[in-house]
């Protein structure tokens, strides 16, 4: 590979690190509103509509995808490098935040003290909550990851990508909901359905990146040359 080639691909990199670190911290901030989507109908589970989701599960498949592919191209340091980048800026902003919820609004102020602690004020147990579940799921998802690509040779990617992702995504909703209800941030009465409402949702969206998912490795290949399996050295 050309000296050429390695800054593009360090490039794309970076890009991809940027994408996934957004999707990251978006997701810790807007958590706390709710909404339902029924694509099959009325459906509840233990009492819940199965499908009341917070607005923050939008930006997550997002890191999943980045990390599969960074993990395919890059390699498994690469990409457990950007979720490492990606709990430093999720911790960074929450600290930004609980300055400016510390900060008081002047009477002009548009953002008034008591809707800007009801907007970002339970962020920091979210935040909390969310890391914990997020360093158990990431790790696990690129561990998996590896795991088959080693076992297949490179080969069967729909298989790595979703074994990976269904486990540590299950691994990630159980988590996050069980320790925002310990937190007092959610009710127990919905700890249930918003569990499965929350990783029926993943998988769905985990089977449909999958072909996103051939489609950026096929296009990375071709434009580096790139054999099954083979990875980009950036070190």
């Amino acid at each position: 590979m050309t000296q050429s080639d390695k800054k593009k691909a360090f490039s794309i990199y970076l890009y991809m690190g940027a994408l996934f670190i957004t999707s990251l911290v978006v997701s810790n901030l807007i958590f706390q509103k709710f909404f339902f989507w029924n694509p099959f109908g009325e459906v509840t589970v233990f009492g819940a509509p199965l499908f009341e989701l917070s607005v923050g599960i939008l930006p997550y498949p997002i890191t999943f995808l980045i990390t599969d592919l960074i993990s395919e191209i890059y390699g498994k340091k690469k990409a457990n490098q950007v979720v490492t980048a990606g709990i430093f800026a999720s911790v960074f902003s929450m600290a930004i935040i609980l300055v400016g919820n510390y900060v008081p609004a002047i009477p002009s102020s548009p953002v008034d003290d008591v809707t800007f602690t009801k907007v970002f004020g339970l962020s920091p147990l979210g935040v909390l909550a969310s890391m914990l579940a997020y360093l158990a799921a990431q790790y696990i998802d690129i561990s998996i990851y590896h795991f088959w690509k080693k076992v297949t040779n490179g080969r069967m990617l729909w298989l790595r990508n979703n074994f990976s992702t269904f486990t540590s995504q299950f691994v990630d909703t159980f988590t996050v909901v069980g320790l925002l209800c310990i937190f007092g941030v959610l009710p127990w009465d919905k700890f249930y359905g918003l569990v499965i409402s929350g990783f029926v949702f993943k998988v769905i969206i985990a089977v449909f990146d999958t072909p996103l998912l051939y489609f950026f490795v096929y296009l990375l290949r071709k434009r580096f040359n790139l054999k099954i399996g083979e990875e980009i050295p950036l070190d």
